[in-house]
């Protein structure tokens, strides 16, 4: 009888997936930062490894990668697809795995992703509704000052903690 996983309804990497795609992406990282592939494309190209996602089977591997300055992309995916035998070649001999993954490169989107969420978080429609939730806590914290005073009936010896990075309101410590 064939043994069965468990199947997570998330979709979520397990554990080992993780574990496996980490070390493929150092293995990687070391192999592209040596220059251990003799491409005329790749010479004086540093390139960064990202992220590496393995399929749960850990047979596949796609690994998204960026040239520095993000300048000739297309060229390193193309030379890297290009050689990837030899890289998996290179790979395999730097892990320790029963079957080496087939590898894939692919564009790392991850920087423009975060230059586009920066622009829209400096918008001035965000900034407002971001400014109306910093006057709601400054109000909160206007009632929490008003309520230890009603409780401690002492004014003068409140001290606002968010100074001294702790963001509370409360008794003065010297009480």
């Amino acid at each position: 009888m064939a043994k069965t996983r468990p199947v997570s309804g998330s979709g979520a990497p397990g554990q080992r997936q993780l574990r496996v795609a980490e070390v493929i992406r150092r293995a990687l990282s070391d192999i592209l930062a040596r220059g251990d592939l003799h491409d005329p494309d790749l010479a004086r190209v540093s390139v960064t490894v990202a992220e590496v996602r393995v399929s749960p089977d850990l047979r596949h591997a796609t690994a998204f990668v960026l040239p520095l300055g993000g300048k000739n992309t297309d060229s390193v995916l193309k030379a890297l697809n290009r050689n990837r035998a030899e890289v998996r070649r290179l790979v395999t001999a730097q892990i320790d795995l029963r079957f080496s993954p087939e590898l894939t490169f692919q564009a790392d989107h991850t920087f423009d992703q975060m230059d586009r969420t920066r622009v829209l978080l400096d918008s001035p429609e965000v900034r407002r509704d971001l400014g109306d939730a910093r006057d709601g806590l400054e109000s909160h914290e206007a009632q929490l000052r008003r309520a230890f005073q009603q409780q401690s009936g002492e004014e003068g010896r409140l001290v606002h903690m968010q100074e001294a990075g702790r963001g509370v309101v409360g008794p003065h410590p010297r009480q």
